[in-house]
Order: C-alpha cells, then sequence, then structure tokens
C-alpha cells in the first residue's frame, strides 16, 4: 500500500542528495520515478533537483502543473518524489495525499521543517499533519558536533532574526544548528 512520506532535516543535511540517489536505485531497476519540485527554489535553475554535491536532474515544476492526478496518469510512476517540500501549499499536499490515495503511488517529499525564526512553513505544517510516515534526516551543527535542529539566518557572517520567510539561499544566508548554538546566538522569545 503506497503512503506519504515526508522527511525533514535542516539545510545541508544531504536531502537533495537523497532524492537523487532514491531515483537512481528506482531507475536502476526498470522503474519510473517522477520528480517535482517548487519554482521557488532557483539557486539552480527552475525545474532542477540539484545536490551541494553538483548532481542534479530535471523536474516538474508542481506550480505550473495544472493536475497533478493527471500527469501521474500520464507519466505512470512507480514513485514520486518531491524536493523542497516546505515551500508547498497545503492544497498542494492534498494533490499529493490524492496520488496516494487514489493512484497507490508513494510519495516522499523532502524538505525543512522550520524556518530561521523558529516558525513552521505552511508545506511542512501539511506535511506534519497528513503524511503516513515523518522521518528526520540528521544533519550536523555547523558551530558543534551536536544534531542540527534550527536554522541561523545571517548578514555578513552575523545572526540575525528577522527578514521574510522565504528568502532563498545557500550556507552565505543560512547555517544549520543545534537548538543551544542557536540560543546563544538569538533570542527564541
Amino acid at each position: 500500500m503506497a503512503q506519504l512520506y515526508y522527511r525533514y532535516s535542516t539545510m545541508n543535511a544531504g536531502k537533495s542528495t537523497e532524492i537523487l540517489k532514491i531515483a537512481h536505485n528506482y531507475e536502476e531497476q526498470n522503474k519510473k520515478v517522477t520528480l517535482l519540485t517548487p519554482s521557488i527554489d532557483d539557486r539552480y535553475g527552475k525545474g532542477r533537483v540539484t545536490s551541494r554535491l553538483g548532481i542534479s536532474r530535471d523536474a516538474f515544476i508542481i506550480d505550473e502543473v495544472p493536475d497533478l492526478i493527471e500527469l501521474m496518469k500520464t507519466q505512470k510512476p512507480d514513485c514520486v518524489l518531491v524536493d523542497e517540500g516546505q515551500f508547498l501549499t497545503r492544497e498542494q499536499v492534498i494533490r499529493l495525499t490524492d496520488i496516494v490515495d487514489l493512484l497507490n503511488i508513494p510519495v516522499i517529499v523532502y524538505g525543512l521543517k522550520n524556518d530561521f525564526r523558529n516558525k513552521m512553513f505552511e508545506g511542512s505544517e501539511a506535511l506534519l499533519l497528513l503524511a503516513d510516515k515523518i522521518e528526520e534526516v540528521k544533519g550536523i551543527c555547523w558551530y558543534c558536533h551536536r544534531k542540527s535542529t534550527m536554522i541561523l539566518k545571517t548578514r555578513d557572517g552575523i545572526p540575525i532574526n528577522d527578514g521574510p520567510q522565504i528568502e532563498i539561499g545557500g550556507n552565505d544566508h543560512y547555517v544549520s544548528v543545534c537548538r543551544k548554538c542557536y540560543k546563544e546566538r538569538v533570542s527564541l522569545i
């Protein structure tokens, strides 16, 4: 029976690498995968799932797909893989549950759980509520060796706790940290 999986982590924990690895493993067994990604993360070009290791591949831009069920009926994948799940809307997450429930196709979504202010993203909240299985992908704190659970936003290397929730960037804007290191640099209140 197909399920909706939500695998979350902080930044730089290998989520996109994992998606590309899973796609490769399916295809090595002559199975088909469909990759989806939101349009908002265009650091490496729209419609691309790209790992910091330098590997990438094309994906459908979920915002530009008028009917996900029809796309899946056309594609006939054995699995659907979604990158940057935090940027999904609640409605898009509900459409992913339809792929699982109506077409019996497993959907695996990777994304962040919380933003740099420790607030939920819309997509993350919907995924935490609607996923059949929730799994943490472990990352390491930028400053110590603890597990990272939070994201610290920086400007010129200085921690900040303001600005828009979504500002696309990598290590130049954000670092993954543990709660203790976050508290030492930014107030939780």
